[in-house]
């Protein structure tokens, strides 16, 4: 009996910890997980029943170099922690934990507890100052075992790599001849749609319309399986965007070799957990690159290009930042435009979901609860830099047109072509199957039934495949004729005609102008003109200067020269009479409209135009001569429909003006003084 071990330790039970850091690890390295579960015997011997020793083997296939995902390991250090453990076994202090931190807070927990630790060595108590040296010692040295197990494995992998001699597995259309040296591979169908897929992302600049395009045309891009009983087995499937992306972020398809491409970085979690995150890298920033070490599918300069053009594509994540990728929306400048007044990218916006007329507009300063710099609508500015590109593009109208011409010849003859190597790929699996049939035992039916299955499937398949293959050509008709040739020598001459016809796409037409202008610089001069800094690809700069609408307000407010000629005629003329003046003349309201009276006296409130002064200054109104003669207003027009008074009226509605002379104001005091008339009110 070991002196360390009391009745104290035994009345507790045994914690048996075991780990391994792999799962390949646990499959093929059986005699390690043994001796761990042999430690069970050995706390009995040391006088633990049965009963109280506890396995821990949750945490078989973790790595011990960190403490969040091995579960068993957090409940031994609890248990510990409670002093609910005697003991706690491990075959060495590596397989308890590859990091210092971890052990030492086992040890500190384990010296507060007295909880001893036992491992095939011997036994120690962590309180004891000698048996805790002894055991921070060996945590150590597990620790720098690691580190110096690491550095050989990863130095002599990069001593390999720098020499281009390290083996790894290869992206799909390269392979390793006998001499381990990469070359592209042999068959012919996997070169052809490695080129397919490159040209039409040439074409394109879309890895989802590379996609797209594979769909449509029936197409399939091989994939080479990696391990298993099937290991090297090409299998043709369907292609995917997340395969377009690898392949043109891939340095190996521009003759490069590449080692260190993928780099772990440490991150800090929102729960406070060190985590490690993978990312790519760029080539420049790897260990190794060796350019031009086997023969390439694109030059250097097309793969880098295609990363830009990638990464232009994404969304965008700063402000100051131009991305997206060319979209079917009506904004044709959609990317390209930045804010003169604060250095930000332009956003598209749509007024409502009803009126889809696209905006130009400047949305950043909105997050800060201030209003944004500008906003102008999207077909004025784009009418303007269309002219300009097609007034670039006169000179070169004959070349882009026999470039087109080739580009679809190429095209036409590359997908062609994947459905003949398609077609030969089944006609040589058919034969093969035949070949099989015909060379087996014809009395061993039970192997002779499969394989005459075999066969009439592999036929079956062939004669669906070149239904298909007819089908197709015969849909899409991928035969350029003399004639279409001549139609698109004839459109391209013609590139205005080209570019407003209802069948070229917006998003070709963002293509083209990309393909030219790099970015535009917006800002507003005047409070209705807007100045455009075009800067082209090439380097040279244009400003377009653009008048925009006037506001709603000010389109059906009424011109200076109506309002003067108003101001003009209400000095002699009534509203009834300005309105036939002014429709006589063939003058119309903001809107298009004749004139009413309504809107003359509109214009006269909303100007201040006094109404004409016709009244004459001998004349008197109905109310004066109430006054005068002492009588209710009533009497007034009274006598004016009995002629009494002379009075004159410009218009129904309009007052009387009353015109008294010496005879008549003395003849109606007498008729007030002889009858009785009652007083004004």
């Amino acid at each position: 009996m070991n002196p360390k071990i009391t009745h104290h330790h035994q009345s507790k039970p045994a914690y048996v910890y075991l780990r391994q850091s792999t799962p390949g690890q646990v499959r093929n390295h059986q005699q390690s997980t043994e001796r761990q579960y042999a430690l069970q015997e050995k706390a009995q011997e040391l006088g633990w029943s049965e009963a109280a020793i506890r396995v821990l083997d949750g945490d078989l296939g973790r790595s011990g170099t960190e403490m969040t995902r091995r579960e068993d390991f957090k409940t031994l250090v609890a248990d510990v922690s409670m002093g609910q453990v005697g003991a706690v076994f491990a075959l060495e202090a590596s397989r308890l934990a590859r990091s210092n931190l971890d052990w030492h807070r086992l040890l500190q927990l384990c010296a507060l507890t007295q909880t001893l630790v036992i491992d095939e060595d011997g036994c120690y108590d962590p309180a004891d100052f000698n048996d805790g040296l002894l055991l921070g010692l060996k945590g150590t040295m597990a620790q720098a075992e690691l580190h110096f197990l690491r550095q050989r494995l990863q130095g002599g992998k990069l001593n390999k790599a720098q020499k281009g001699e390290l083996r790894s597995p290869l992206a799909v259309g390269y392979y390793y001849d006998e001499q381990s040296r990469v070359i592209k591979d042999p068959d012919e169908e996997v070169r052809s749609a490695v080129d397919l897929v490159l040209g039409l992302f040439r074409e394109t600049g879309s890895a989802c319309a590379v996609v797209r395009r594979f769909r449509e045309r029936g197409l399939r891009f091989p994939t080479r399986i990696r391990e298993g009983a099937w290991n090297g087995k090409l299998v043709w499937r369907e292609l995917n965007h997340r395969r377009v992306l690898s392949i043109l972020t891939n340095p190996c398809y521009a003759g490069a070799y590449v080692f260190g491409r993928y780099q772990q970085r440490l991150e800090i979690s929102a729960e406070g957990e060190v985590r490690k995150h993978r990312q790519i890298v760029d080539p420049a920033a790897a260990k190794v690159c060796l350019p031009e070490h086997h023969e390439a599918y694109i030059t250097w300069d097309e793969y880098m290009k295609n990363r830009q053009c990638l990464e232009q594509n994404r969304p965008p994540r700063h402000g100051t930042t131009l991305n997206g990728a060319p979209r079917e929306g009506l904004a044709l400048l959609q990317g390209l435009l930045i804010c003169g007044k604060c250095g930000r990218g332009l956003c598209v916006c749509y007024r409502s979901q009803r009126d889809l007329a696209p905006l130009y507009q400047c949305t950043w300063l909105y997050r800060e609860g201030m209003d944004g710099c500008m906003a102008f609508r999207a077909d004025l500015l784009d009418a303007a830099i269309t002219e300009q590109v097609l007034q670039a593009l006169q000179p070169a109208e004959l070349e882009l047109a026999v470039a087109a011409v080739r580009e679809l010849e190429l095209r036409d003859q590359a997908i062609m072509r994947q459905w003949q190597m398609r077609l030969e790929r089944a006609e040589y699996e058919a034969a093969l199957a035949e070949r099989r049939y015909q060379e087996v035992d014809p009395s061993n039916r039970l192997v002779a039934g499969t394989l005459e299955r075999r066969w009439n499937d592999a036929l079956l398949q062939l004669e669906d495949l070149k239904k298909q293959a007819a089908e197709f050509q015969r849909q899409e008709a991928y035969v350029v004729t003399a004639e279409q040739k001549e139609k698109i020598l004839a459109l391209a001459r013609d590139l205005p005609c080209l570019w407003h016809a209802p069948s070229t796409q917006a998003k070709d037409r963002k293509r083209m102008l990309r393909l030219l202008i790099k970015d535009i610089t917006v800002e507003i001069c005047q409070p209705r003109q807007l100045v455009a800094h075009v800067r082209w690809q090439g380097g040279a700069c244009t400003d377009v200067c653009v008048q925009l609408p006037p506001h709603r307000a000010d389109s059906v407010r009424y011109p200076a020269a109506v309002v003067d000629r108003v101001r003009h005629l209400a000095q002699s003329l009534l509203d009834v009479q300005i309105v036939d003046q002014l429709n006589q003349e063939g003058l119309v309201s903001a809107l298009g409209k004749p004139f009413t009276v309504a809107m003359i006296r509109w214009i006269r409130h909303s100007h201040e135009i006094p109404a004409a002064q016709l009244k004459r200054p001998e004349e008197l109104t109905a109310a004066q001569v109430a006054a005068l003669f002492g009588v209710n207003v009533n009497v007034v027009y009274y006598w004016i429909e009995q002629g009494l008074l002379q009075a004159r009226r410009l218009t129904s509605g309009m007052p009387y003006w009353i015109t008294i002379t010496e005879s008549d104001e003395q003849k109606l005091r007498a008729m007030c003084s002889s009858q009785r008339i009652l007083p004004a009110s």
